[in-house]
């Protein structure tokens, strides 16, 4: 059976891998998210499923078994064991995972700038919709026909994708629609390539549903297509700005990955997360531009709005959105009618043109003062687009230390390498400079800077 845990070994810090597993095992335990009882995969299968060799999950599991976290049955497997008492755990567990602190200052990737008061735009919408009378029933699963309508025109506006209201389906985020496509189009035990580095949130629904995740490695410009082998039955791909290392994938590697998806039959699904925000360079096609039949496209409002909308878009071959919808109808799970509703006032008004024309011009003047900031203490990528960069560091350095001691400093950022699973590479920051006010950008990328300018 899967792990079902994000269990992330990293090469070259942190300690040798089998007591990185070891760790994560009983960390998993203490919190509760391992129980008494829970079968755990065999050596062969999870050191596949990590990438590793199985003598790395041996020594993992004979230092656990010596220190009695989990147990062998014969003929059975091996299991947790009964160490924690369940009291315990359902205590910790009612705590919140993070506790908040407000001193810090956050440069963590992929939060759009909220201001702390509502624009005009944001309130006409809401009044439009506090004087409609809510739908009688319930809505069509796919979402509110208007709204389906709107969409289609706007994708095939700013994203040239040719598409009605029949290919749209409303969701409540990219990550929502991702796991939508794939419990309702994907078996468990296929195989699904996703980026590596890569969206681990995407990892994580992949296994939910029992997916084998191949780990493709990128490059400069993103996905590097000759790596997919002709066993994979979708592909996770984000080629506008791919994330965490930013590449923008070039319109030839585009036509040999639709190429690569027609020849095998495999889906291609398009995450498309922070496609408005780009600098200096022309728009590319999209995926779904180019092939309907073979790429789902996923939009997302939490770059350009807020993430706290939980309101986004599915793009996909018309039989594909039926699949959805009817999926839907019986799980009773798709987004309220008044976001949708706001949805499709703030579209006719023109505000949500008007938020990321206001936000294209203000991220471009911080990505330009973060990398004039940063510059001198490493290599800076993916610059060219979105809500974020990467700093690369030195090989010798451990990126967990800087952003330890960066956080001690008062200045939260993610480490490169939470993002890696198999595959290696530098070290580095995943820096945001969208979400906080220019006066605690300002602030926060100086002590960042102090940070990295005393590791040298």
């Amino acid at each position: 059976m899967d792990s079902s845990l994000p269990l992330v070994l990293r090469r070259g810090g942190a300690g040798p891998l089998h007591l990185q597993l070891a760790e994560q095992f009983r960390a998993a335990v203490r919190d509760g998210r391992l129980r008494a009882g829970h079968r755990l995969p065999s050596t062969r299968d999870l050191a596949r499923e990590l990438g590793v060799s199985r003598s790395v999950a041996q020594a993992a599991y004979d230092q656990l078994h010596a220190e009695g976290w989990i147990a062998g049955r014969t003929g059975s497997g091996t299991y947790i064991a009964d160490v924690v008492p369940l009291q315990s755990v359902q205590r910790r567990r009612v705590k919140p995972a993070v506790e908040p602190d407000e001193r810090l200052l956050s440069l963590r990737p992929g939060i759009p700038f909220i201001g702390a008061e509502p624009d005009a735009g944001w309130r006409r919408a809401w009044r439009e919709v506090s004087a409609q009378v809510p739908a009688r029933g319930y809505e069509d699963p796919a979402g509110i026909p208007a709204l389906r309508a709107a969409l289609a025109q706007h994708v095939g506006r700013v994203r040239g994708i040719a598409c009605g209201p029949e290919n749209l389906l409303i969701t409540n985020g990219t990550t929502h629609g991702l796991r939508l496509l794939l419990a309702v189009t994907r078996r468990p035990g296929e195989r699904i390539a996703i980026e590596d580095p890569g969206y681990l949130s995407a990892v994580a629904a992949a296994r939910d549903r029992g997916l084998a995740v191949v780990d493709i490695p990128v490059d400069a410009d993103g996905l590097r297509v000759a790596e997919l082998g002709p066993d994979l039955s979708a592909v996770y791909v984000t080629p506008s700005h791919q994330y965490p290392l930013g590449g923008r994938l070039p319109v030839a590697r585009r036509n040999e990955l639709i190429r690569w998806a027609r020849s095998t039959g495999a889906t291609l699904i398009e995450d498309d997360y922070d496609s408005e925000f780009r600098y200096d360079v022309a728009p590319l096609p999209a995926l779904a531009q180019l092939d309907l039949d073979r790429v789902v496209h996923l939009g997302t409002l939490s770059k350009m709005l807020s993430p706290a909308l939980r309101l986004g878009w599915l793009v996909a071959a018309s039989p594909v959105v039926d699949r959805l919808a009817a999926h839907r109808a019986e799980s009773g799970d798709w987004p309220g009618w008044p976001m949708q509703a706001a949805l499709l006032a703030m579209l006719r008004d023109g505000y949500l043109d008007q938020v990321v024309r206001r936000a294209r011009r203000l991220y471009a003047e911080r990505r330009n003062y973060t990398c004039s900031v940063l510059s001198q203490y490493g290599q800076i990528i993916g610059q060219d687009a979105g809500l974020h960069i990467t700093l690369l560091l030195d090989e010798s350095v451990d990126d967990h230390t800087i952003a330890a001691r960066a956080r001690a400093a008062g200045v939260v950022v993610a480490p490169l390498s939470d993002y890696r699973r198999t595959t290696p590479g530098r070290p580095g920051l995943v820096i945001g400079y969208a979400t906080p006010s220019d006066a605690d950008l300002h602030r926060a990328l100086h002590l960042l800077a102090q940070v990295l300018k005393d590791r040298a």
